[in-house]
Order: C-alpha cells, then structure tokens, then sequence
C-alpha cells in the first residue's frame, strides 16, 4: 500500500467523530453550496432540477456532510458520489451521514485519478487531496475529464508561505523516523519539535496549529510522506493545464495587493501577477481555495450584483444582528488566517443589510427601503465590494 494511503488508514483526517454531527455542521471552503453558486453559476442555478456532485478524495467527509444537509435543507435534489482511497475515512464519512438520516450519496473505495470512470458531473469538490498526489497535475486532468460541459468545480491545495517552516520539519522528521511505526514517529517528532530553537520560521508561524489538536493533526502537517505546496500562480497554471479556467479565488479581497500599497502607489500589475504579489506580502495564506470551469463559461460564472434579481445571503452572521454592528460602529470584525480584519461600511447601509434573509431579491430590498435603482445601486456595490470580496456575502437562487 502507498505511504499516504497507508497513513489515512492508521490516522483518518481530519479526525472526526459522527457523534458530533447532532450538535454542529462544519461549515467552510469550496464546499458551500451558496458560494458555489455565487462562483460558478451566476448566483442562480436551478438547483430544483437536481445537481450531480463529486467529491473526490472525500476524507472523514466535511464537505460531503455539508453539501449534502444545506441542499437536502433547501429541498434541492442531489446525487453525490464520494471517492476516496482510504477504508477507514470512508467508513467515518458514511457513518457521519447515516448519523444525520441524509440520503442520495453513493460510496466508493476509489482513487480520483478514476473520476471519469463515474459520469460527468455538475459540481466537483477537491478539497486537500491534490497536493498529495505523485503527479498533481493528473489529478487536475483527471477531473476536468469528469466535469460536465455546464459544470464547475471547488479547490483547495496548500500554499507556501503560510505554512512557514512545515516543510524543513517533514523532511528532516521523516528522514530522522524512517521505518518507524507511526505512532512512534509521531512520539519522536514531538520530542524534537520541543528541543527546535525559539527562532525556528515553524515556532515563529503562530497560525500553525494542527499539529496540537490530535496525533493525526500532527501527522498530516509535519509527517507527511507527500505534500507539495502551490503558490497563486502555480495552482491557476494547473488549472490551465487541464483545460480550465479558474474564476475566482477565495475570499477575492485576499487577492488585492492594494492595502499593502503607499496611497501615491498604485499597482499596475496584470490580474495574476496582482494576485501573487498580494500572497507574497500577504505571508500568512496557508490554503488556496479556487473555483474553475470551462473557458466558454468563464465569464458568465460569477454572479454580477448589478442583477436587481439576485438574492443575497450572509454567511456567518444574520442580517439585523450584521446591520445592528454597522449602524452603531461602522464596522464589523471578522478573523481569516490568524489575521484579525475589520471591514468598513456606511452607517446609512444598515436598513439594507437588515433586509438580507436569503429570501429577498436586490429588487425587493430597495424597494422596502423605498429606495430608486440608481441610489441603491451605488450604496450596494460598497456593500458588494467589502462583503463578497471577503466572502461574507454571496448570491444565490438556493433557499435557506
């Protein structure tokens, strides 16, 4: 059995109990369906007419879990189809489902490099895997040889710089645990983390935390037997190299280079290499999160808040309580990477964000706030401009 394959077996991750599933979802990146269709269908995918779905290398089953509760709440008819190669994340996944009675997902013990062999689907979930592959850019291709014509699909693969001083640490910690058990090596790693000088870059990279949570945490950051980080640019040249073109990277204002600039300095990059000198000052990026499609639906994937027919939707906040914050402060305060953040938005935007119940159209909001197109278009693109662009804000036709 391959060493990656074999250390999902003994250490499934993340470590999940399917017992938890009766008093939490985990919620997060690409696997969430209304950023899903902010992203990838124009924010108004028919998602009454049934959506195929691949999650491929599924793990211990977060993504799957989620995708399948929020569509099975909206009543949207799914077909998912999970793949992964190790026995006991698989068994993990299952038992998660079957803990909260959700239906319509079918298991398989297989590798991704084998999605074709399973249809063409409408959505593709890869979250983790690809990094871990002998040859990644196969991974990619062998997705986007089972995604449909009109389809999309969600990234996620480790990026450098956040993930400072991981990857000095696998090589000698494999190296000094060759032939080990792995609970032995893990037992050794950790004796040798303790003794690292204070100065270490992995000792001074406080985002860095996984490795304290569980020994399989520990195993899957600084033991790993194939990790391969991307930076902005490398992982949007392998979604180029399967045929792809990726649409947006998430969250988007994480992309901007601007903040970091001088006020008299203003970036004359093109669109990649904006993005990659944003990762590169940023420092603190530890995942890349990317939606992609087909060229030809490129330009039509994203959702466009100029369409008065788009229904918005917060994520983890409610309306009032978000308009509550910024009618008294002006702004709200949100954590990414370790990085405390806090937005800012005109006080007179409130009554909107109130409004905002998953529910109501952009149309429907000006007109309860009595306001004509023209005002409100120009008070939510600021809106637009901050909340999407962190991902707190995304357009959907899927119904709470």
């Amino acid at each position: 059995m391959d060493k990656v394959q074999r250390q999902y077996e003994d250490f499934p991750y993340p470590e999940r109990d399917p017992a938890d599933e009766k008093r939490r979802l985990v919620v997060g990146s690409p696997s969430y369906p209304f950023e899903i269709d902010h992203h990838l269908f124009g924010g108004k995918r028919d998602w009454k007419a049934g959506t195929s779905i691949l999650v491929a290398g599924g793990g211990t089953g977060d993504g799957l879990v989620q995708m399948a509760q929020i569509l099975t709440n909206a009543g949207a008819p799914y077909e998912i189809t999970y793949l992964d190669l190790s026995e006991k994340s698989r068994k993990i996944a299952e038992a998660r489902i079957a803990a909260r009675g959700l239906k319509g997902v079918r298991f398989h013990t297989d590798s991704l490099l084998n999605a074709a062999d399973y249809g063409k689907f409408d959505y593709i979930d890869c979250c983790g895997v690809l990094h871990h592959l002998p040859e990644p850019q196969a991974g990619f291709n062998a997705l986007a040889s089972a995604l449909a014509p009109k389809g999309g699909m969600g990234l996620m693969v480790y990026a450098p710089h956040g993930r400072s001083g991981v990857y000095p640490l696998q090589d000698a910690f494999n190296a000094l645990t060759d032939g080990m058990a792995p609970e032995e090596a893990i037992a050794v790693a950790r004796k040798i983390l303790a003794k690292l000088p204070e100065g270490h870059p992995f000792k001074c990279n406080q985002q860095l935390v996984d490795h304290e949570a569980s020994d399989a945490g520990f195993l899957d950051l600084l033991l790993h037997g194939r990790d391969r980080p991307y930076t902005v640019t490398q992982l949007q040249e392998a979604i180029e190299g399967a045929g792809l073109s990726c649409v947006a990277m998430i969250p988007p204002a994480q992309y901007d280079p601007a903040p970091f600039l001088p006020k008299d300095i203003a970036s004359e990059l093109g669109p990649r290499a904006a993005m990659q000198a944003a990762e590169n000052l940023r420092g603190t990026i530890k995942v890349h999160i990317a939606y992609a499609t087909w060229p030809d639906r490129a330009a039509a994937a994203l959702a466009r808040p100029k369409d008065l027919s788009l229904v918005p939707h917060l994520k983890g906040v409610a309306g009032p309580a978000l308009a509550k914050a910024i009618a008294a402060k002006g702004q709200v305060s949100m954590t990414l990477g370790g990085e405390s953040l806090r937005l800012s938005l005109p006080k007179k935007a409130a009554p909107l964000l109130a409004g905002i119940d998953g529910r109501a159209s952009l149309s429907a909001i000006a007109k309860l706030r009595g306001m004509d197109p023209f005002a409100f278009g120009a008070l939510w693109a600021e809106l637009d401009r901050v909340l999407a662009g962190w991902g707190l804000l995304h357009y959907s036709s899927l119904v709470p």
